[in-house]
């Protein structure tokens, strides 16, 4: 699980970690993107059209393509989402993820996050649970009392390009750590 779109992935795909080559070469998705309403003249919302590459979605999907080779190996025992469905950004366009908002302004977003994810997790009823960063971890924490199972909690540091570690080999930094959790076997 992730935190909640970037600009140039989920914001343009509508996939968690959305990087469109990923979605589309990869997954074999592509579908028509409906631009919203008050869209930042900055970051445009072009679909599947967009050039600009997510990083931490190519890295992501990178890693699962690599290891799983289809989408439908992936997917048969994983599935990825993100806790927050929004995208949220300054006035000068700059992403701001939820961690940097003030408590104020996410409880609301908290409360309504936290139950989509409790009913997910309830459906697909998962043996582990993965935060991608430590946010993701933590929102994972907060649903998991809730749950009328037990799945085991994970982690792996996250994909993004503001991350030094993920910088210097994010996908076998994430390997050697899904792989020391016991959750892939090598």
């Amino acid at each position: 699980m992730g935190m909640n779109p970037g600009p140039w992935g989920m914001s343009q795909t509508g996939v968690p970690f959305g990087e469109v080559a990923a979605v589309r070469d990869w997954m074999g998705i592509e579908a028509p993107v409906e631009k919203p309403m008050n869209e930042h003249p900055k970051r445009p919302i072009e679909g599947f059209a967009c050039e600009k590459s997510e990083v931490s979605g190519r890295r992501l999907w990178g890693l699962f393509s690599e290891k799983f080779g289809t989408p439908e190996e992936f997917f048969a025992g994983h599935f990825v989402i993100n806790y927050c469905p929004l995208v949220f950004m300054e006035e000068s366009a700059r992403n701001r993820t939820p961690d940097k908002l003030p408590a104020s302004e996410m409880e609301p977003v908290h409360t309504a996050c936290r139950e989509a994810l409790r009913a997910n997790l309830e459906i697909l009823r998962p043996e582990w649970v993965v935060g991608i960063g430590g946010f993701a971890e933590k929102r994972l924490q907060t649903v998991l009392p809730d749950l009328t199972f037990e799945p085991r909690l994970g982690r792996v540091l996250h994909p993004s390009p503001a991350s030094p570690a993920a910088n210097r080999g994010w996908p076998e930094a994430a390997e050697k750590q899904l792989v020391a959790q016991d959750i892939w076997k090598l």
